[in-house]
């Protein structure tokens, strides 16, 4: 789940490295459990936001919190229904959901040592292991705990699916998003996310061709189009 993705720095949560991995699997969980408190409150905000937005894009009520349930990635689904909701295609949306979680790929090879039992154990526990999560399931030296990833990822899923089935309720209530404000959350995000992605040279120059690549393709585009093809700037990252 990317809602996230800079929620650690709340700071009332506790450090994610310590204590030491406890004996059992039952005080892991415990204490992953508690390390995500402060994350969980604020993915729930952040997922009423998305059941708001949803509806305001067409997707009806049913749809958001299925894909809550399944797909439970923050960012992705804003960008499907930022898509749909500019008048964009099923597969654009789709295309763009895959590529924001295509970063679930090195973080599931991460974690994938800890996650023990058989194919259908480890199947549904990846299914818990998000942005949040992982950063509380990690116990130093590139490893992780079991115990801290399921239990702070079954909190955050909680939220995640809570919170979007409020927001979706209450967009009834509210009208358009844009009264609030709420339209201009998923652009907020993706800056949010890319302010802590740029980190190099190589990077920042990732981040303004994939903007400039976005801004030519807007005015006669398909809508969903720019973002994905704003993707094409992340090819400089694989220059050594």
């Amino acid at each position: 789940m990317d809602s996230q993705e800079a929620l650690p720095a709340e700071g009332s949560a506790p450090s994610l490295e310590t204590p030491a991995p406890a004996a059992g699997f039952r005080e892991e969980a415990l204490y992953g459990l508690r390390a995500a408190v402060p994350l969980a409150i604020a993915v729930f905000g952040f997922a009423v936001s998305f059941g708001i937005v949803a509806r305001a894009a067409g997707m009806g009520v049913l749809a958001p919190v299925v894909m809550s349930l399944t797909t439970f990635a923050g960012s992705a689904q804003f960008a499907a229904a930022s898509v749909l909701g500019t008048g964009g295609g099923v597969a654009a949306a789709i295309v763009a959901a895959v590529l924001l979680n295509s970063r679930y790929l090195p973080i599931g090879i991460s974690v994938a040592p800890a996650m023990t039992g058989g194919v259908v154990k480890r199947f549904l526990s990846a299914q818990l292991v998000v942005d949040e999560s992982w950063a509380v399931g990690h116990i130093g030296n590139g490893r992780y705990s079991r115990g801290r990833l399921l239990g702070a990822g079954v909190l955050v899923y909680a939220a995640w699916v809570g919170g979007t089935a409020v927001g979706l309720l209450g967009a009834h209530y509210l009208g358009d998003p844009e009264r609030f404000g709420l339209d201009v959350v998923s652009p907020v995000l993706f800056i949010a996310l890319l302010k802590g992605q740029i980190t190099s040279r190589k990077a920042l120059a990732a981040s303004i061709l994939g903007v400039a690549i976005a801004l030519a393709l807007v005015p006669f585009a398909s809508p969903g189009v720019p973002l994905i093809a704003a993707t094409a700037a992340c090819l400089l990252g694989l220059r050594k």
